[in-house]
């Protein structure tokens, strides 16, 4: 994983975890690679993924079974969403809105390229359904 130099790198794993249980290649309730494991795969110290888990277990996202390892919380995908819409808000969209503004844009220029952009999205996955 290339990890960049503005984001620290727990968060940056943090994220990664996040989307494979967004993307369901990790399921509620199943078993995540131990700490061990995940810094050998990651190429980080094990104390960085030690904080990445327990950030995550903050956030409810991953559980501790003592003794058995970690697991993706039932609820895990509900919550990682939620964080990610609250980061996307506090932090992606003011820079959004001064772009807009910079450039003399309003929303009403936006929306039918939003628009345009969900049909193509939608064209995308009835391709790949065939």
């Amino acid at each position: 994983m290339q990890f960049k130099e503005k984001k620290a790198i727990y968060i940056q794993i943090a994220d990664m975890i996040t989307d494979n249980i967004l993307s369901e290649r990790w399921k509620p309730k199943e078993r995540i690679p131990s700490v061990r494991e995940m810094a050998i795969d990651m190429e980080v110290n094990p104390n960085t993924i030690a904080r990445t888990y327990r950030h995550l277990q903050e956030q409810e996202i991953i559980t501790n079974q003592r003794g058995i390892g970690y697991f993706v919380a039932p609820d895990a995908g509900k919550l990682a969403k939620e964080l990610i819409r609250q980061d996307f808000i506090k932090n992606e969209l003011p820079l959004f809105f001064k772009s807009l503004e910079v450039l003399g844009m309003d929303l009403g220029t936006i929306e039918p390229l939003y628009k345009e952009y969900l049909s193509k999205a939608g064209q995308g996955e009835k391709n790949e359904n065939k």
